[in-house]
């Protein structure tokens, strides 16, 4: 599989880029004109450098407004076409990416059209070049791809073709199936991008909102085996334009960019579409929470925090400054050895059939593997980080019978049975997209469609990432660009979460307190028992029913950037209580101006 990436994708000036391209593993580029425009290298130096780096220069691109003009307009298209073929051949490329007019065609006429092509390419072919012609989502009059092969059939040139371009095609609900009917060899070109379901106008849903495969709602799968069936053979690439990818570190991002077009490849060849594509480990879909892990500089508060709730404290680590408490399966561990100023949560455990298997995937996926040290007869558990820094680490063995017993002074005897039901994670605005493909290629979770929640300072958004069976659930949450990354949480599912709560405040816990209009707003909606609703309010519960079942949950003060809710599901209840999210973003927001208005040292910290 050969893999090339466009220029626009990335942040930096052309050789930056270049350099991240090859880092990442791409084989080749196109460059975009943009970007050769404003280098201070000439194209010599640009063509020496790709071929020091091993990178090919797959296609130059883009040309604009040629068809469909009056003979005037169109002779001066000539003029423009004929000075970037010189650009070309100093770059050492032979293919040109020639958009469908969106600016200044005035006449609507397929035979026009061809003819207008026809002389173009025969102008690139005395140069040794071939024409890629792409129906842009925007064209005034091609504006889909199908129409823009039959231009193409006319015009009958030997180096004129199509270039075929996910988001074009899928963005207007063209039907992919016939590329199909296309010769392969007339399929100078693919370009690749995913994107979020959006009802807005194509152009700056295009400018603004592309992702790379896998982090938004397209069948990519579906639209590259069309293209391969056709009998493709060039290289798979990516052109997306996308602000936050424009902005963020330009080899990391590069990285990004090159383990979705591997995912992709990899999930197109499990369709049976792609015998080319170089083969990764099957995924290791967890069935399990092995433990979650809170680090912080002193974190005895939440060891307070713990106790009270009924956690049985475990221990310490042998050889770390590291305690562990559990409920049943729900481990948590207190990590003081990361120095952090204020506790975050900064590692999940999974637990699969083969966690080697795991590791192998996820560096194949091109995933950073985790060291940390440990001693002899010590288990060492395979690990990778995250895009943000997050560990995820796999376990193949008995938590009980392999790591557990290294914590050392402690007991077995919790309150209550507990699991964990799902763990909330937070990423800032130029981490999110990164992270969903992450957990879907290499932490193999499928993800869930996109929410939104109002909060206080804005709406966020919601992702559910969850393993195929639903037992490892991932929701991810992602403010807007000027509010703080909103707090991670652990929660975990008991059976009876009202006894909890009791034993919890006869220890002397405090949870985030919930408005009394809240339950005036309970009451209407779902017209509670009068006692359920005394009880719900006297301990500040909160509550939510559909169809399928009730939810029930508590949210504990938040330390740091980290707290816990306990819930309790009835029925076949499977959500998250989404309609108490505001209540709870309004007030850990209140709880935290409160804190904020005590100084240092006011109960729960800085929430």
């Amino acid at each position: 599989m050969r893999t090339s990436v466009a220029t626009v994708c990335l942040s930096g000036g052309l050789v930056e880029k270049l350099h991240a391209c090859a880092s990442a593993g791409f084989d080749g580029v196109e460059i975009m004109d943009a970007d050769l425009v404003g280098a201070y290298e000439s194209p010599e130096e640009i063509r020496t450098l790709c071929e020091r780096l091993g990178l090919t220069i797959d296609m130059f691109q883009p040309f604009r407004d040629v068809e469909g003009v009056d003979e005037q307009t169109f002779t001066d298209n000539l003029r423009r076409a004929d000075a970037k073929f010189d650009v070309m051949e100093r770059l050492g490329t032979d293919l040109m990416l020639l958009c469908s007019n969106a600016g200044t065609a005035t006449i609507d006429d397929d035979d026009l059209a061809a003819e207008q092509l026809g002389r173009l390419a025969d102008l690139a072919a005395a140069r040794g070049i071939r024409i890629a012609y792409e129906a842009l989502a925007w064209g005034r009059y091609v504006d889909d791809y199908r129409r823009a092969w039959r231009i193409v059939e006319k015009a009958d040139r030997p180096n004129l073709g199509v270039c075929l371009d996910s988001f074009h095609i899928l963005s207007r609900g063209h039907d992919p199936a016939a590329i199909e009917t296309i010769p392969g060899e007339k399929i100078f070109f693919l370009q690749l991008a995913d994107a979020p379901a959006l009802d807005m106008d194509v152009l700056q849903w295009s400018r603004h909102h592309r992702l790379f495969p896998g982090e938004g709602d397209f069948d990519l799968t579906g639209f590259l085996g069309h293209v391969l069936r056709a009998g493709y053979t060039g290289p798979l690439s990516l052109e997306v334009f996308n602000d936050t990818f424009r902005q963020t570190a330009v080899f990391r991002t590069a990285a990004h960019a090159r383990r979705s077009l591997t995912w992709l490849a990899d999930r197109t060849e499990d369709a049976g579409r792609a015998p080319h594509a170089e083969r990764l480990i099957a995924p290791q879909h967890a069935h399990g929470i092995d433990f979650v892990e809170v680090s912080g500089d002193d974190l005895h508060d939440l060891d307070q925090l713990l106790d009270r709730l009924g956690f049985a404290f475990r221990g310490r680590h042998r050889s770390k400054p590291v305690r562990l408490w559990t409920a049943g399966s729900a481990r948590i561990i207190l990590n003081e050895q990361l120095r952090l100023e204020s506790p975050r949560l900064t590692a999940f455990g999974l637990i699969v059939d083969d966690a080697a298997a795991a590791s192998e995937r996820a560096a194949a996926l091109g995933a950073d593997p985790v060291y940390r040290r440990t001693y002899r007869g010590e288990v060492e558990l395979r690990a990778v980080a995250s895009p943000d820094g997050t560990e995820v680490y796999w376990n193949d063995d008995d938590p009980d019978a392999s790591w557990v017993p290294e914590f050392e002074g402690g007991d077995t005897d919790a309150a209550f049975h507990g699991d964990v039901d799902h763990i909330n994670v937070s990423y800032a605005w130029q981490d999110f997209d990164e992270a969903v493909l992450f957990m879907r290629s290499v932490v193999a979770l499928d993800a869930e469609p996109v929410a939104e929640v109002p909060g206080p300072r804005g709406l966020v958004r919601s992702q559910v990432m969850r393993s195929p069976d639903r037992v490892v659930r991932l929701p991810m949450n992602l403010a807007p660009p000027t509010a703080p990354v909103p707090h991670r949480h652990v929660a975990v599912r008991v059976d009876d979460v009202v006894a909890v709560a009791r034993a919890a405040r006869e220890k002397g816990l405090d949870f985030l307190p919930v408005p009394d209009n809240y339950y005036d707003d309970l009451q209407a909606r779902f017209a509670l028992d009068a006692a359920l609703l005394e009880t719900l309010q006297g301990l500040d519960l909160l509550y939510d029913r559909d169809e399928h079942g009730e939810f029930i949950h508590f949210y504990t003060p938040t330390f740091g950037g980290v707290f816990l809710e306990l819930v309790e599901r009835r029925g076949e209840y499977d959500g998250y209580g989404a309609p108490n999210a505001p209540v709870r973003l309004s007030a850990q927001r209140q709880v935290s101006t409160w804190t904020d208005a005590k100084g240092p040292g006011a109960e729960g910290s800085s929430s």
